[in-house]
């Protein structure tokens, strides 16, 4: 069950690598009606298309946030920009042996449905994803 939420994790990362910037009106009412449940207050909100999923990117009290919806406005993920040192302890480990002398760019905590958590460092144009104990899972390219 496990490995099938990080497969499901690993196709929607692979999907964002298509992703397209739409307008507002753009935005299916049911993922605008599931967003302002969600994030009522919020105000600039940077929408883009996957596939048949819809992302929203935006701040809450000065933290980057995107959420993924599908079409019917269920949210798949959350994604939230965390500090390094909240990354799990094994992730800087993995980095500083595998990628010496990189530095992280931003890291985030990253949900799906389910529940499950992962973590996401970037590395200059490398996602490198890891489960909720800091173990390695997959590298992609941006």
């Amino acid at each position: 069950m496990k490995k099938l939420a990080l497969l499901m994790v690993a196709a929607i990362f692979a999907s964002l690598a298509i992703a397209q910037k739409i307008q507002d009106k753009d935005v299916p009412v049911e993922v605008k009606t599931a967003f302002e449940k969600l994030y009522p207050n919020t105000k600039k909100i940077k929408w883009e298309k996957e596939q048949d999923h819809y992302e929203a990117s935006f701040d809450l009290n000065k933290v980057d946030h995107s959420v993924l919806f599908d079409a019917k406005g269920n949210v798949l993920e959350t994604e939230i920009e965390i500090e390094m040192k909240d990354l799990p302890k094994g992730v800087l480990e993995y980095i500083k042996a595998n990628y010496a002398g990189k530095k992280v760019k931003e890291a985030a905590k990253i949900t799906d449905d389910k529940g499950v958590v992962t973590y996401e460092a970037e590395i200059k144009g490398i996602d490198l994803l890891f489960d909720e104990s800091g173990k390695f899972i997959k590298e992609t390219k941006e």
